[in-house]
């Protein structure tokens, strides 16, 4: 399986949006602070993730997000009341 997540960060309460293949392993990754992009925004929650059974859906995913386009801000309305 492979996972698109959304980690909100406790600091400056962003968020990052990404994809991996191993959830837990991932998360732990980004607050030992293994990940440039989110080293200094240490700690971070796992707000929100989708299961994907390909890769390729799942980078599809995480880019249409990034693009902070219709899909973002819809999924970002949907969990208004977890990200505050």
């Amino acid at each position: 399986m492979y996972y698109l997540y959304l980690l909100k960060s406790k600091k400056d309460k962003r968020l990052y949006i990404g994809f991996t293949n191993n959830l837990k392993r991932r998360l732990k990754q980004h607050n030992r602070g293994e990940v440039i992009s989110t080293k200094g925004r240490r700690p971070l929650e796992l707000v929100y993730y989708e299961a994907y059974s390909s890769k390729k859906d799942a980078m599809k995913r995480e880019k249409n997000l990034k693009l902070f386009s219709k899909a973002y801000y819809g999924l970002k309305r949907r969990l208004i009341d977890t990200l505050h």
